[in-house]
This record gives structure tokens, sequence and C-alpha cells, in this order.
């Protein structure tokens, strides 16, 4: 129960974070692509990088530290800087072939099934 309770702190954390910075972003800058999102995305992925840089370099960064700043805030703050750090391991382990797959069918499946799920309540 105790991770699920860490998890959540960080996930609302996380949460409210990235409402607060689209906020921002579409209160002073009026343009049609979505700045707010593809900042948050990008923030996340350096976010995501530099806490599992630290986990493994500080004794300090215990499995709740973990648990609450990379799977709670970030994931709450993003899902792509998750998707981008497993992508670079796949490159880092070389398994290439699955690295474009994952890649290819996250990107393709995912924008299908948005698809998919607004053209089912239309």
């Amino acid at each position: 129960m105790k991770p699920l309770l860490i998890i959540g702190l960080g996930g609302g954390i996380g949460s409210v974070c990235r409402y607060l910075v689209q906020v921002y972003v579409t209160k002073y800058m009026s343009v049609t692509f979505p700045m707010g999102t593809f900042i948050v995305n990008i923030i996340g992925c350096f976010v995501i990088g530099l806490l599992y840089g630290l986990s493994n370099r500080h004794a300090w960064f215990t499995l709740e530290w973990r648990l609450f700043l990379i799977t709670g805030l970030c994931g709450g703050f993003t899902t792509f800087s998750s998707f981008s750090y497993e992508s670079i391991s796949l490159l880092r382990e070389g398994n290439y072939t699955y690295f474009m797959l994952y890649v290819i069918l996250s990107v393709t499946l995912g924008l299908l099934a948005t698809v998919g799920g607004a053209v089912l309540v239309k």
C-alpha cells in the first residue's frame, strides 16, 4: 500500500505541474502548435534522464525516492519521458529491432487508438 501512496502523491504533483506549465505557455504564446505539451514532454525527458542518472550514482536515492520522483512525479508530468527513457535503454542494450518496433508501434498504434476511441464515441 505504501508504494501506491508514494506514487499517487508524486503523480498528483506531476499532473498539477503539467497543467500549470501548459496554462503558462498558453497564456504567453499564441500559436497553433501544441507548445505546452511539447515543452512538458521535453522537460519531462530531461528530468527523467537526470533522475535515472542520479539513481545509479547515489545511495540516498532509494526505491521510495524512485517511485515518488520517477514513476510518480515524472509519470504524472508526462508519460513521454518514460517512453523516451525506455527507447534509449533499448538502444543502449543493443536491441535495435525492439527499439524500432517500440518507437514505430507506440506512435502509430497510439495515434490509431486515439482516432479509434474518438470515432467510437461519435
